[in-house]
């Protein structure tokens, strides 16, 4: 090893007739770091050659110079990657930066699986995901879904996506239902938004109707001073009723039984998402209640009865 000022040299290899070598040279800054070059290169090696000879003094066979970004980043890829890759490991996580974009790139490739059962049953035996990480995920999953649902009620979404929303964040609609069943035909005239099954193991159905556009809660006009329902809200309520009747005419039906995954039905209840109520008078809030308190098997929610219920269920 040969050491001059702002270099240093060591031989890599001696073989006969050519040299390897490798050098750092050092270029001092005043208004910053100084900076660290690699050159490594092979060389036709003279007679009677001495090892303090300069490697420019020979004609390069080949040559690589790294400047100070490149050399920095080969350091790093030898001190993350060479003693995995020796071990024969071929996809790895380095714990001291472990969230670098390409440690995602490969924890999605191990949930990308196609063997699902498989890999929950993995990570449930080997304690892979700790319980309190599981929870925090599912809540970072609820917190955006939230997000999402304000800015699609910002955005006067059409029903459809709105019916995807829920059927996909159904947590939403309260502990009183478990399961969104694949199934939404009551019959051949009558189709639900979305057929539950409630905690106790029956069959209720949920129908929304998109929070924009013409539908307003309350009517224009009052009654006596009274606020009373929409046209639209009316008939809402009397397609959502026609739909828990349908269901009851249903009950005994072996096919019907057999599309809703033999899911029991008796006494259908229904819920009903409708309108916007942010900007509600105390007078309406409290014909609100009044409302809803007068149906049996039919509850009737607002799209900020939702978010306000979605909001307190995850603490924001």
């Amino acid at each position: 090893m040969k050491t001059v000022k702002n270099r240093l040299f060591r031989v890599l290899k001696n073989k006969a007739r050519v040299v390897t070598r490798a050098g750092f040279w050092k270029i001092p800054h005043d208004s910053r770091e100084d900076e660290i070059s690699l050159k490594v290169g092979r060389y036709t090696k003279p007679e009677n050659w001495d090892e303090s000879e300069e490697p420019e003094t020979h004609k390069p066979r080949s040559e690589l110079t790294l400047d100070h970004e490149e050399f920095i980043a080969l350091i790093e890829f030898l001190q993350d990657n060479y003693e995995p890759f020796k071990h024969g490991v071929k996809a790895f996580i380095p714990l001291d930066r472990p969230f670098d974009q390409s440690n995602a790139d490969q924890i999605k490739a191990l949930f990308s699986l196609p063997r699902k059962k498989e890999l929950v049953d993995f990570i449930l035996k080997n304690e892979v995901i700790p319980e309190e990480l599981a929870i925090g995920l599912e809540q970072a999953k609820r917190r955006k879904a939230i997000v999402d649902f304000q800015q699609m009620l910002g955005n006067d979404q059409v029903e459809s996506n709105w019916q995807t929303w829920f059927q996909e964040n159904s947590w939403v609609l309260g502990s009183e239902f478990v399961k969104v069943l694949d199934e939404r035909h009551i019959d051949t005239h009558n189709i639900s938004d979305f057929l539950m099954e409630a905690y106790d193991g029956f069959l209720d159905i949920v129908e929304i109707k998109r929070p924009e556009g013409q539908l307003r809660f309350w009517s224009a006009s009052r009654d006596h001073g009274n606020p009373v329902p929409s046209q639209g809200l009316i008939k809402a309520i009397t397609q959502a009723s026609r739909y828990i009747y349908e269901v009851e005419r249903e009950a005994n039906s072996i096919k019907f039984l057999e599309r809703v995954d033999n899911v029991r039905t008796v006494k259908p209840r229904g819920t009903l998402i409708f309108g916007r109520s942010g900007e509600w008078s105390s007078d309406e809030i409290e014909a609100y209640r009044i409302l809803n308190s007068s149906y049996h098997n039919l509850s009737i929610m607002t799209y900020d009865h939702v978010l306000q219920r979605a909001r307190q269920m995850v603490g924001m």
